[in-house]
Order: structure tokens, then sequence, then C-alpha cells
């Protein structure tokens, strides 16, 4: 375990030794010729041989050799002390290797290095992350650990699969021109209170996105683990643009534009407004509902809304109930499972198009 603990950190030093070898060629000869003597013992370790070079040896006597004078009685305990530093290094190193190796998979695989807490991976897609809970104690920690493999293994095939999206009967509404046959179609999985979501759902309308793929947009609230939003009124957002589209009556004298989508309903209409419109304050809508209002504001605002749009009081009230149903929740349920566990998403948006699953934001041309 020395030398193979020597060897690392001798490779560690490589950077440093090679800058000060400029200056100074004595010392990058020096360290050259123990270096090799490190590869070498560390080669035979792996080859299962003997090490001949007795390099183990020189380290401890080039560490001990001021101590047999001074201290002799040290001697024993510091030897000691050293083959178990060597472990350690040795261990923490492998320990580093494989977490390296887990965190590439999971971000070929998932398009996050940190399968729990895709957040706090940097290296990713720009996402909002889905969370999953973080473990309690040690014995859940190391179960863990072999679920995250479990994950990462079991989403390699999805990276050579061909993504349909007929195989995902998720709940929501159009956006395009859904009478066109000559478009492809295309699912697009975003969280109303999500800044990446409004950043992507803005390049695709600055985009030709929405004339190339008739588009089904799936309102999903992401979850924390312990069962809140993560945005606060993310879930009643998603409850009325799904019930919305559910009523399937548009009021009989609205004068709401759709803009390029005349086959859009209300509810692409509502995640306009959130989207990209601002209120007396020059606020955006996203963060309004975000950060100012509570759920009983929100909701009325979301009334406010549906007037405008030409729908009567009864009207209003039926499309709440609906709101508010099971029938809903069922729907948020059914796709909150298909996101999950069959997607594997682990940030939002995700999108799937032209044959293949595509996260983070979408980035217009």
């Amino acid at each position: 375990m020395v030398c193979i603990a020597a060897f690392i950190i001798l490779c560690i030093l490589s950077v440093f030794v090679a800058i000060l070898s400029i200056f100074r060629r004595d010392l990058g000869k020096k360290y050259w010729q123990t270096f090799k003597k490190a590869w070498g013992c560390v080669a035979k370790k792996v080859t299962l041989q003997k090490c001949e070079t007795h390099f183990k040896e020189d380290i401890k006597n080039s560490i001990l050799k001021k101590v047999i004078i001074k201290k002799p009685k040290l001697v024993k305990p510091i030897s000691i002390g050293i083959e178990i530093t060597a472990v350690l290094i040795v261990a923490i190193t492998v320990w580093s290797l494989v977490t390296a190796v887990k965190s590439g998979l999971a971000l070929w695989t998932l398009g996050t290095c940190d399968v729990v807490r895709p957040s706090a991976c940097v290296i990713g897609a720009e996402i909002c992350s889905i969370d999953q809970e973080e473990p309690k104690n040690p014995i859940e920690a190391v179960g863990r650990w072999f679920a995250d493999w479990g994950e990462i293994f079991s989403a390699i095939p999805d990276k050579f699969r061909s993504w349909d999206v007929e195989n995902f009967p998720l709940h929501g509404f159009f956006i395009g021109d859904i009478s066109e046959d000559s478009v492809t179609t295309a699912i697009d999985i975003l969280d109303p209170g999500c800044v990446v979501c409004l950043q992507s759902f803005k390049n695709q309308l600055s985009s030709s996105f929405f004339n190339d793929h008739k588009t089904l947009i799936v309102p999903f609230a992401i979850e924390n683990p312990d069962g809140s939003y993560k945005f606060k009124n993310s879930g009643l957002i998603v409850r009325y643009l799904l019930a919305i589209s559910d009523y399937g009556v548009l009021p009989p004298a609205h004068d709401v534009p759709l803009g390029l989508f005349p086959s859009a309903t209300l509810s692409v209409e509502i995640i306009k407004r959130i989207f990209t419109t601002y209120n007396d304050d020059h606020i955006i809508y996203q963060t309004v509902f975000n950060e100012l209002l509570d759920e009983a504001a929100a909701e009325a605002l979301l009334q406010v809304w549906l007037s405008e749009f030409g729908y009567s009081d009864y009207q209003i009230s039926e499309i709440t109930n609906l709101a508010h149903s099971e029938a809903i929740t069922d729907q948020m349920t059914e796709n909150s499972q298909i996101i999950q566990n069959d997607i594997r998403a682990r940030g939002i948006p995700t999108m799937i198009f032209d044959g293949r699953r595509h996260t983070g934001l979408f980035k217009a041309e």
C-alpha cells in the first residue's frame, strides 16, 4: 500500500514539479527517478508480482531516518501510522475514481452527475431539478448508493433507443396546428414556476419549433421530497391548465388572440401570460405567482383571467370544481409516474422530439 500511496502522491505532485523543473532541472531529474521506481513497484503490484525494488522501505526510511536518531521509541508507531495513512490514501483515491465514473455515467445517461440532487450538479444541463429524499442514516446512504448505480445502468439503453411520443400517454394540451399531418409530434414537459422552462418556452416561440412540431404541452409541478411544491403555486396552476383543457368549451364571445396557433387552447394562452407578460408593476407573472401571491390570491387571479377570456361565472365555477377534482389529481399522478419512471426525467424542461429525449433549456438556432 505504501508504494501505491506514494505513486498517487507523486502523480499529484507532478504538475508542480514540472513547473519547478523549468528553473531547477536537477529537481526534475531526481523526481523522475523516484517516480519511475514508484511506477515500477505499482506495475508489479497490479500484475500480482513481488515488488523487488524495495521502494516501500526506501520511502519509510527516508521519512524515519531523522526520527531514529532523535527519538527511536517513536519509530514503530510512526511506521504503523505510515501504513495506515497509505491505506487511507489508496482507499480515498479508489473511492474518488469510482465516484468520478459514476458521475460521468449519470451525466451521460440521466443528464445530471448527481442522481439524488440534480441541482447539485454544476456541469449538467440547465434545468429545474427533481430532487429525491436524502438518506437519513449510513445504512440508507449505502442502499441509495447502490440504487443510483441501478438507475444509471437501467438508463443506458435509453441512450440508444428511438423515443416515440406515442409511447407516453401524458395528459396535456396541444400547441401548433394539430390538423397538419406534415409536421411531427413533440412532447414538452414544463413547470409553470421554473425559470428555465420560461426561457425554453420563449426560445421555442421565437424559433420555428411550434411550426415544425405539433407539441403536447405537459404541465408538471415539481415536488420536493417532503411533498411540497418546488414553486409554491405550480400545483394550482397545473390543475387549472389541465382543467381548462379538459373542459373543452371555449367562451362564446372570447376575443383572446391565440397568436400563431389558432388550434391552441386557452391553457396555452395562460402559459404565455405567465412566461411572457408583466403586471402593472412590470413584474413578470411567473415571479408574481412564485413570490408575491399565496394560493388563494393566485387562484383569484386565474379566475380573473378566465373572466377576461369570456367565460361566465357559471363556467368559471365549473372549471374551478374540475381543477380541484379527483380526475385532475389522477391526471397529475399519472403524469408524474410516466415522467419520473418511464421518461426518467431528473429535471425540467424535458422534451421528446425527432426520436430523442432532450433535457434542459431549448436553445433557439
